[in-house]
């Protein structure tokens, strides 16, 4: 039997929500410049950033990390042009 722990979850349920953001916005549900793209994709990384603190891997945290970064630019810039409108 596999032990998970609650960050174990953390990242399983980063992953899932970055997947089904990925998909939403392929099958056209979601606007990749959308509020709810954005904070499903920031959400998700940092889940999986959590995640990779009791389980380190250095490719992941990067790419983690990196994908957070963009996810908050995208989120800042949407509501910049929000603003401007």
């Amino acid at each position: 039997m596999i032990s998970m722990h609650w960050y174990d979850w953390a990242g399983l349920l980063g992953v899932a929500m970055t997947l089904v953001a990925f998909y939403m916005l392929q099958a056209g549900r979601l606007r990749g410049d959308g509020l709810s793209y954005q904070l499903m994709n920031a959400l998700g990384a940092f889940a999986v950033l959590l995640s990779l603190l009791y389980a380190f891997n250095l490719s992941a945290f990067v790419l983690e990390g990196l994908w957070l970064a963009i996810s908050i630019y995208g989120i800042a810039r949407g509501r910049r042009l929000r603003r401007a409108r």
